[in-house]
């Protein structure tokens, strides 16, 4: 397993960077079952909406292996137990669910108790590739809207560690900085959880990118300075309108951005547009335990027993969306038309 790179897939166990231990500590897990890959998922041990459904297909894979039975029908009772504890992970990541129906159409497809086993461990694979290629080309295109010279404001992570790729926003980045293109990033810390201070910083130390990080709040201050050149940002889901849910504190930097006259960009493989979706008003928003605002790394940082809110991502409407950047080009209104063209029902 390379720098940056999220899981690997070891024959009959999982193989996990926990990222919750980083910067500080880089810590694989060994996850042996469907039931450790889940937690793993729910705890965001592996996060970013790519790399959990590439962590949710080896967890499927991993379950079935485990089932001890011949019979297929016994066996596909068996599996869909393992696919709803799975998909009860985390509601809103889009390519959580991608993975898991395709895992269940691919065990369809197959005849006996060992071909479909076998299978699913193909399909895993497939989805991890795909979503690894999905990202290089996807920068690539994206790399094209990046000119010399331009200060780029992130948000939450992006990188390999969210992807098990190339990155999405962050390999935009990355691949323009590759072209030789002078850049400057502003990475915000994310609250709660601070993956961006925590994740992005790390990966953009590594790659050798100059970058400031700053609090989600500095935002606006460094946009009426005209410091910043344009935003980019990832998904977790698309709708088939172009209402993206991202991190919690993605549409205040749409709404900053619009009012300052700087374009706002979404990268995300296809695999993120959820076509049944017609709007933002359908994604799911996942809300998490009240600790991750009150406690930062298990320290309390507010008064006992106060209510808090933590929902986990928010809607940015399509209409403060510059492009969707995907691996099969740049999107642009109107979204209905051209996001239902390039995807795969």
């Amino acid at each position: 397993m390379t720098d940056s790179q999220p899981l690997a897939w070891l024959g009959n166990k999982l193989r996990l960077l926990d990222q919750t231990r980083l910067p500080r500590k880089e810590v694989y897990l060994e996850l042996t079952s469907y039931q450790e890959v889940a937690q793993a998922i729910r705890e965001m041990k592996i996060r970013g909406a790519p790399a959990i459904g590439v962590a949710a297909a080896y967890g499927v894979a991993l379950g079935a292996l485990q089932i001890k039975t011949s019979s297929k029908d016994e066996f596909m009772t068996r599996l869909k137990d393992i696919l709803q504890t799975i998909e009860a992970t985390r509601p809103t990541a889009r390519n959580l669910f991608m993975a898991t129906s395709r895992m269940q159409k691919a065990a369809e497809a197959a005849g006996t108790v060992a071909e479909i086993k076998e299978a699913l461990v193909r399909e895993a694979a497939s989805i991890h590739s795909e979503e690894a290629s999905a990202t290089r080309s996807l920068a690539r295109f994206g790399a094209g809207l990046i000119e010399d010279g331009f200060s780029i404001l992130t948000h939450c992570n992006t990188g390999s560690l969210a992807t098990t790729g190339y990155g999405t926003a962050l390999g935009v980045i990355k691949y323009a900085h590759e072209q030789g293109k002078k850049l400057r990033v502003f990475a915000t810390e994310t609250r709660p959880r601070l993956q961006g201070a925590h994740l992005t910083a790390w990966e953009l130390k590594q790659a050798k990118i100059p970058f400031t990080l700053i609090t989600d709040s500095m935002a606006g201050h460094f946009m009426s300075r005209g410091e910043i050149s344009c935003v980019i940002v990832g998904a977790d889901r698309i709708a088939a309108n172009g209402d993206t849910a991202n991190k919690i504190g993605t549409y205040t930097l749409a709404v900053l951005a619009m009012e300052h006259g700087i374009p706002f960009y979404v990268a995300a493989p296809t695999t993120t547009i959820d076509p049944l979706v017609a709007s933002g008003d359908e994604i799911p928003i996942e809300e998490r335990s009240p600790e991750e605002i009150t406690h930062i790394q298990g320290v309390s940082i507010a008064p006992e027993g106060i209510k808090a809110a933590n929902p986990a991502f928010d809607v940015t409407p399509h209409l403060y969306i510059t492009a969707i950047i995907t691996e099969k080009g740049i999107v642009k209104e109107p979204y209905v038309e051209r996001l239902g063209g390039i995807i795969d029902v």
